[in-house]
């Protein structure tokens, strides 16, 4: 673990320390503005950001990370939050929006944070309100951008399929026409879709003190 992408010393020397105060924090952008929130109280900065304290009322679920090239979900879920949180979780536009997610360490008994690193950044797929008692809890089920890799793109490199992405680009304007073309390489042809002369044994039959220069 010492050697993940992000990971700086001060991160590394405290995964070795004998007592370890550790943190999680949750930034979901959404239109209008950001959720910042993070597992303990009071105001916490991270990155020049503040970070409103959410305490028990945050919950996240186990992250992996393994060797292999997938992507692995992840849901986070707010308990008791204020008018704000849950208008933004009827209003906003969440599908898609990027969420990150910070595992990070404070020096003891302060909110200094001593380092963070990322564990999970992705894109919200689906929200999920519930009412209780005790008051809303807003589900938020993340993917990371690696989900892409098994969806189809359906886009090929044809002439529309690259004006759609690109309008006016003329890139692909002739790959149909190249589909029945016949070319023909390395010998001479006087026929249809003719290239010239090759370089074969009649070209240099027709020139036979060429080789001559080359003795000088």
């Amino acid at each position: 673990m010492a050697t993940r992408q992000g990971l700086d010393s001060s991160i590394v020397n405290r995964l070795g320390a004998d007592e370890q105060a550790l943190f999680f924090a949750v930034k979901a952008e959404f239109d209008t503005d950001d959720i910042r929130v993070w597992s303990g109280i009071d105001d916490l900065s991270i990155n020049s950001e503040t970070y409103t304290g959410a305490g028990s009322l945050l919950s996240i679920s186990n992250s992996e990370d393994n060797l292999e090239l997938k992507s692995n979900g992840i849901v986070v879920a707010l308990s008791g939050m204020d008018n704000t949180v849950v208008s933004y979780a009827l209003t906003e536009k969440y599908q898609n929006r990027p969420i990150t997610i910070f595992l990070g360490y404070v020096m003891g008994g302060t909110n200094e944070v001593a380092g963070t690193l990322t564990l999970f950044k992705g894109r919200m797929t689906s929200l999920v309100i519930s009412d209780t008692p005790e008051g809303s809890t807003v589900t938020i089920d993340a993917e990371n951008r690696l989900i892409d890799l098994d969806r189809p793109s359906n886009l090929r490199y044809t002439k529309e399929s690259q004006n759609f992405l690109f309008s006016g680009d003329t890139g692909f304007n002739r790959v149909a026409s190249l589909q029945d073309k016949q070319i023909n390489w390395g010998k001479t042809s006087t026929g249809a879709g003719s290239v010239g002369p090759g370089r074969g044994e009649s070209e240099y039959n027709e020139q036979p003190d060429r080789g001559k220069f080359f003795e000088r």
